[in-house]
């Protein structure tokens, strides 16, 4: 039985990953900072899919309990076959407070270097194996131009190809996810208005994930949910780019903290 490794896994895209996988018959390893919520999710996950959920407690931002999550995906005594890097945050911070420096230096610990720690750790191993999936989760926010959030997310994206195209050929694929808009608490945990935003931008969690899992299943670098989506992107990456900032600078403006 296959085993998958993720981080974030208590809510949010993290949490319906989780569920998607166990009803796969996937068992888990679910890496998040809250200990209580982490073991009510694992729970339930164990009865309702009866599969083995190994509740695994550490703060990302913390290099020391990064690491121990690293030796967790190189041990052989539990080998991981897909890891699902997703922890992260919604970072509504300005670029010019001085204030936010240790946002930003915690956003960049969290989204960029435990994808480097544990995307190396993941690779390494699987590549001794001949297998593996590996999925970055990253943002279709890395095309545009909202603070440091997009730049975050750009680097995940580029890393995450980077890794793909190192790893070609050793039977280890690495996918970075790219969702727009998704139904979660990730905007209102990060203080965003978003409830002015149009419904036809939304996608469920549900769909993004079985989306991802199916474009994993082919090798893709890339997973992008749904045409609007698709359509987005492809604007965002090959459109006009004056109209790219001009959108940035909208977007920024619109999502004021509350």
């Amino acid at each position: 039985m296959a085993t998958a490794l993720i981080t974030g896994g208590t809510s949010g895209i993290g949490l319906e990953f989780a569920r998607e996988l166990a009803s796969r018959g996937t068992d888990l390893v679910l890496v998040a900072r809250d200990a209580q919520r982490l073991s009510e999710v694992s729970g339930e996950l164990e009865s309702v899919h009866r599969v083995k959920v190994e509740p695994f407690p550490a703060d990302l931002s913390d290099r020391a309990e990064m690491e121990r999550v690293a030796k967790r995906i190189e041990s052989d005594d539990s080998p991981i076959d897909m890891l699902v890097n997703n922890a992260g945050f919604g970072l509504h911070s300005t670029l010019l407070d001085p204030d936010d420096i240790d946002t930003h230096a915690k956003a960049l610990d969290v989204m960029c270097l435990t994808l480097l720690v544990l995307g190396g750790a993941a690779g390494r191993t699987m590549r001794a194996r001949g297998r593996g999936q590996i999925i970055n989760v990253a943002s279709s926010s890395a095309t545009i131009f909202t603070g440091n959030y997009s730049a975050v997310k750009a680097w995940a994206r580029t890393y995450s190809t980077s890794l793909a195209l190192e790893l070609r050929g050793t039977g280890v694929t690495v996918t970075a996810l790219l969702p727009g808009w998704v139904r979660t608490e990730f905007h209102e945990r990060a203080g965003i208005t978003a409830t002015n935003l149009p419904d036809i931008v939304w996608i469920d969690s549900d769909v993004l994930v079985r989306d991802c899992l199916d474009d994993v299943d082919k090798g893709k670098l890339e997973s992008v949910p749904t045409l609007k989506w698709k359509a987005a992107m492809l604007l965002a990456d090959h459109g006009p780019k004056w109209f790219v900032r001009w959108f940035s600078v909208q977007l920024t403006n619109s999502r004021k903290k509350r």
